[in-house]
C-alpha cells in the first residue's frame, strides 16, 4: 500500500481488528497492508531483540515507517541526561530496521521542564545521522507562548526537528460516562494545540471522541490542514487513537475518508469491514470554533485554546 503521507495507530494488533484487517501471516503484516507507519509504543515499556527487529522488518513494505520511543528510563527517567551508552545499545538492537525508522517519537513528561532544555539539545545533537526525531513536550511552560516556549521552538527550528501536535480536544469534549473514557481523560495530556512551522515532516497525534461519529466535526479542520501540506509536497505523520484502543483502526478509515474527499488523488482505506463496536449514545454538545487554518507565520507557532 502506498500513501502520499503516512498514518498509523499506536498498536499493530487488537483482537477487534481480525475482520477489519486482510489476511496475513502475521498482525504486523497485515496491519502493514493498509497503513503504513505505527506509534513504537512497545519499546517505552521493553526493549525487543535484535532478533524480534529482524522478524519486524520482513513483515512490513520498504515505504512503512516504525517511529518507535525511547525507553522509560532515558526519557522519563533520567529525563535525556548521561545517557549515551543507553541510547547507544537502543539503537544497536533496531539496527536491522534502519532503513523503515521514522523519527524517533521523544515524547518528554510533565516534569520535563526549561531548565531540561540543554538535555534535549545535548541528546539530539548526539544522535547519528541520519536518525532523527520529533519532540513532544507536556510542560506547561512550552505552551504558554512566553521565554520557554520560544527557546524550545527556536531549537527545535535550527535542528529542523518537528515537534509533536497533540489534539486531545475531542476526548475532553466527551462527557466521562465510562470507565474507559474517564481513564483516558485521566492519563491524556490536555494542552492547547500548537503547531511549529519546521523543515521536517509535521506530526499529528489526534485522540478521538469515543462516539465515532462525533469526531467528523473534530478532523474537519484537520482534513484542511493535511490536505495542504499533502498538496504542497510535504508528507506528515497522522496517528489516530481512541479511548479504547480498538477503535483506533475505525477512526483511521474514517478520517481516510474525509481526507479522500478533501484531496483528489487519494484513495479510502479499504477495510475488510467497519466496526462500530466504539460508538457511545454520549454526543458532543459543547461549542467548537477553535480554526486551525490559521496562517503560520515563520517565527511562531500557530496556536488556538482548548474548547
Amino acid at each position: 500500500m502506498t500513501l502520499s503521507y503516512f498514518l498509523g495507530c499506536p498498536l499493530w494488533q487488537h483482537p477487534d481488528w481480525k475482520s477489519q484487517l486482510p489476511q496475513g501471516n502475521s498482525a504486523l503484516e497485515r496491519y502493514s497492508q493498509v497503513l503504513n507507519c505505527v506509534e513504537g509504543n512497545t519499546t517505552f515499556y521493553a526493549t525487543p531483540s535484535r532478533a524480534q527487529c529482524r522478524q519486524w522488518r520482513s513483515q512490513v513494505h520498504d515505504d512503512f515507517r516504525f517511529l518507535f520511543k525511547f525507553p522509560r528510563e532515558i526519557s522519563h527517567d533520567q529525563l535525556l541526561a548521561n545517557t549515551d551508552a543507553q541510547v547507544r545499545a537502543f539503537l544497536e538492537i533496531l539496527a536491522p530496521l534502519e532503513d523503515v525508522l521514522g523519527p524517533f517519537l521523544l515524547q518528554l513528561p510533565a516534569k520535563f521542564g526549561p531548565e531540561h532544555l540543554g538535555n534535549l539539545w545535548r541528546f539530539v545533537d548526539a544522535l547519528p545521522a541520519p536518525l532523527t526525531c520529533t519532540v513532544e513536550v507536556r510542560h506547561r511552560d512550552f505552551f504558554s507562548k512566553g521565554e520557554a516556549e520560544k527557546a524550545l521552538n527556536r531549537g527545535l527550528r535550527e535542528r529542523k526537528i518537528a515537534r509533536v501536535c497533540l489534539d486531545s480536544r475531542a476526548l475532553f469534549a466527551a462527557a466521562p460516562d465510562s470507565e474507559t473514557t474517564r481513564d483516558a481523560q485521566r492519563k491524556k495530556p490536555r494542552v492547547p494545540v500548537h503547531l511549529l512551522p519546521v523543515e521536517a515532516p509535521p506530526v499529528i497525534r489526534y485522540i478521538g471522541h469515543p462516539d465515532l461519529e462525533t469526531n467528523r466535526h473534530y478532523l474537519a479542520p484537520w482534513v484542511e490542514r493535511v490536505g495542504a501540506w499533502i498538496e504542497a509536497g510535504q508528507r506528515p505523520f497522522v496517528f489516530m487513537h481512541m479511548p479504547e484502543k480498538g477503535g483506533g483502526l475505525s477512526l483511521a478509515g474514517l478520517w481516510s475518508a474525509l481526507l479522500s474527499e478533501r484531496v483528489a488523488q487519494l484513495d479510502a482505506l479499504r477495510l475488510e469491514k467497519t466496526s462500530r463496536r466504539w460508538a457511545s449514545s454520549s454526543a458532543c454538545d459543547l461549542p467548537y470554533n477553535t480554526s486551525l487554518t490559521s496562517t503560520a507565520r515563520e517565527q511562531q507557532c500557530a496556536s488556538s485554546p482548548l474548547s
